[in-house]
């Protein structure tokens, strides 16, 4: 099937030939994503470009950094959500990334292989998470940009090795949390004044080596009342739909897809809102107009009935299909 590009792909990819550092690259490639038409006759050109703003993004965020001791990055959230991994070295934080994301972390068995955050993009149903791939968290030339890294985060995937002591590892973690002043939500640590609290997700990885049963068991007696604890392996592909899903439980937040009367619902785009969002922050979020003149809306899913009429204090639920009437 031809892919039947627009000349306005065609002047984007020009800006992309053109472009002399990694964000142009980014940039005009992220353009010609977005005008390239949905079909089978360009996933295959889909694939391609998303993986050259991977590899454009990673070269990006690497030359952020002004000297070794890293003074700062800034990472351009996307997405509907960013989740950053946490974690000792060599626990398998960038091989979790590869096989969710199409980034491609460095990943091998000697410790600190990760010198920077990379970026990724995991997809979920119908929408995209950002994940960030971290150096471990012991390195000290990544302590003064990581607190404000991670206190940008909606959610911490603290990351342990089940063919070691998990619990060493988790207290370990707890440990340089603390002295970021970063606490995640659950955790009871008294006597610090803390910067920021952080929702986080439990992540016991390798969990096909030997040992990884008991050590599961141990970390879900020991901390299974504070977090949610997802066991997987990156390397057999196995719990990774379970960890997409708690992730997204974690982040709180809801899709909603919309209806233009007379019309189909899209259900290719939700819009993304936080739970507990209600019509009128549904109007808010397309166009202020809409909220300022909104009458009532239509609702197909949480109402009582398909195309319940509901005022704009209604309450939204992750999957309903609104209809807006002005």
């Amino acid at each position: 099937m031809p892919a039947n590009l627009p000349p306005e792909y065609f002047q984007a990819e020009k800006r992309y030939r053109q472009a002399k550092s990694p964000e142009e690259k980014v940039e005009a490639l992220e353009a010609m994503l977005s005008i390239m038409p949905k079909h089978k006759g360009t996933d295959k050109l889909r694939a391609e470009l998303r993986t050259k703003i991977a590899k454009f993004t990673r070269e990006a965020a690497r030359k952020l950094a002004t000297d070794r001791r890293g003074a700062g990055y800034h990472i351009k959230r996307e997405g509907a959500g960013q989740a950053i991994l946490v974690g000792l070295p060599n626990v398998g934080k960038s091989q979790l990334i590869s096989a969710l994301t199409e980034a491609s972390s460095a990943v091998a068995d000697y410790p600190f292989t990760t010198k920077a955050p990379i970026p990724g993009m995991m997809v979920f149903h119908n929408i995209q998470i950002q994940l960030l791939d971290m150096p471990p968290i012991t390195d000290r030339d990544a302590r003064p940009w990581l607190t404000n890294l991670l206190r940008g985060a909606d959610l911490l995937l603290l990351m342990v090795d089940l063919g070691q002591d998990p619990i060493a590892q988790v207290e370990a973690i707890f440990g340089e949390l603390e002295k970021l002043r970063i606490k995640p939500v659950g955790r009871e640590m008294e006597g610090v004044q803390w910067l920021d609290q952080k929702k986080a997700l439990m992540v016991g990885s390798k969990d096909d080596v030997a040992g990884a049963e008991e050590n599961r068991r141990s970390l879900q007696a020991r901390y299974g009342g504070e977090f949610p604890l997802v066991s997987i392996s990156a390397q057999r592909g196995t719990g990774l739909e379970g960890l997409k899903v708690e992730i997204y439980r974690g982040l709180e937040i809801i899709r909603v897809h919309t209806k233009a009367p007379g019309s189909k619902a899209d259900l290719e785009e939700p819009i993304v809102l936080k739970k507990g969002s209600t019509v009128e922050d549904f109007a808010q979020s397309i166009h202020k107009d809409f909220r300022q003149r909104l009458r009532y809306a239509q609702i197909w899913g949480s109402g009582k009935f398909d195309g319940q009429k509901v005022k704009r204090e209604h309450i939204l639920q992750d999957g309903d299909i609104v209809e807006l009437h002005a």
